[in-house]
């Protein structure tokens, strides 16, 4: 009896609006206490402008900047899970291998736009190191670092599997939770092939709600994209973001957002180290980590009764049901939460 497929478009936020129970959410991986207030009130000053159609000038420009590009390698999109979208709609590839586990709407994208999807399985028993792909790909497409492995691979072995011929679409999300983004591809250029990266303003700014990310790389491409989009399809208040969290003093506010996120997962990644049955693969690097422990279905479901909601792993291609992913959060909350865990699996 084979398993069944993954449910590809399950994500975070399911998990916390289930049965509104008020849940602490360590499923959804934006970083609480945002936006800042210098964001909100940023975004705010925007509402008097909404009766002009968007501009989005400045705010490519503030990207290209960011990232030492020119401004026709930039494409504003409305999230990152829309540049998915364009990207399946766009490219004709021949063969398409998605690098699993990550971030399941690509491949959902590339089934709905037609594309037959190949999967190439990281291990944990490597700590999901990046291996080979087959090299007949021509659409190549993984997460750095990975949702939901947090895995960040070494920016060398991303750039390896660049080819002539080849489009290589690297989603970077979770980058900015990175001190320095120092695997980061967003401002390499001159690989060989098409090398994609896609960027999200979501995670560390708590914009979720607003839609707002972005595309680097090559301008012919990126004019295809382009043209394939809507009119008009940023808002005044979302281009706002992306030309303010481009800024100098927004970068600084990130990286040492990323600093202490960094010390708030070593406290989660020393708690969980306690429970003997909680496994971890690999070194986690971002906003989250991946866990194996056995019945972690049923831990899951004790875990809401006692006020968390965190991530199940199963819709990820290459975990199932003994995978969780949980959020990194403040050091009281992971107190609080270990303490559930505790009590949820002495009651095992």
């Amino acid at each position: 009896m084979t398993a069944p497929e993954p449910d590809l478009r399950h994500h975070g936020d399911a998990e916390v609006r289930a049965d509104g129970l008020g849940l602490v959410d360590l499923a959804v991986n934006v970083r609480t206490g945002t936006p800042p207030a210098w964001l909100r009130e940023h975004l705010a000053a925007t509402l008097g402008d909404l009766a002009a159609y968007p501009d989005q000038s400045a705010a490519r420009a503030a990207v290209a900047a960011r990232h030492a590009r020119p401004v026709e390698e930039v494409l504003l999109t409305s999230g990152a899970a829309e540049a998915f979208v364009l990207l399946a709609r766009v490219l004709t590839p021949r063969h398409v291998v998605v690098v699993h586990p990550q971030f399941t709407e690509p491949e959902a994208a590339l089934r709905d736009a037609g594309h037959r999807v190949h999967r190439v399985l990281l291990s944990p028993g490597d700590g999901f190191r990046l291996g080979a792909v087959p090299e007949a790909a021509d659409l190549v497409v993984l997460g750095n670092p990975t949702n939901p492995t947090s895995v960040l691979h070494p920016a060398e072995a991303v750039a390896a599997l660049a080819r002539p011929g080849r489009t290589l679409v690297v989603d970077e999300a979770f980058m900015d939770t990175v001190p320095g983004e120092r695997e980061s591809l967003a401002s390499v250029r001159g690989l060989p092939g098409r090398v994609v990266v896609l960027r999200s303003l979501t995670k560390t700014w708590g914009l979720a709600g607003l839609r707002i990310g972005y595309v680097l790389g090559p301008a012919p491409l990126i004019a295809e994209l382009g043209a394939a989009q809507p009119l008009w399809p940023v808002s005044t208040p979302a281009l706002a973001a992306a030309e303010a969290c481009s800024a100098p003093a927004a970068l600084a506010e990130a990286e040492r957002a990323a600093a202490e996120l960094a010390l708030r997962r070593e406290h989660l990644v020393k708690g969980l180290a306690a429970f003997p049955s909680v496994r971890l693969y690999g070194e986690p690097a971002a906003s989250f980590v991946l866990v194996r422990l056995p019945e972690a279905a049923a831990v899951r479901q004790r875990l809401r009764e006692h006020g968390f909601a965190v991530r199940r792993g199963d819709t990820f291609p290459g975990l199932g049901e003994e995978w969780l992913r949980i959020a990194v959060r403040d050091e009281a909350t992971t107190d609080r939460f270990l303490d559930a865990l505790e009590a949820v699996l002495g009651s095992a």
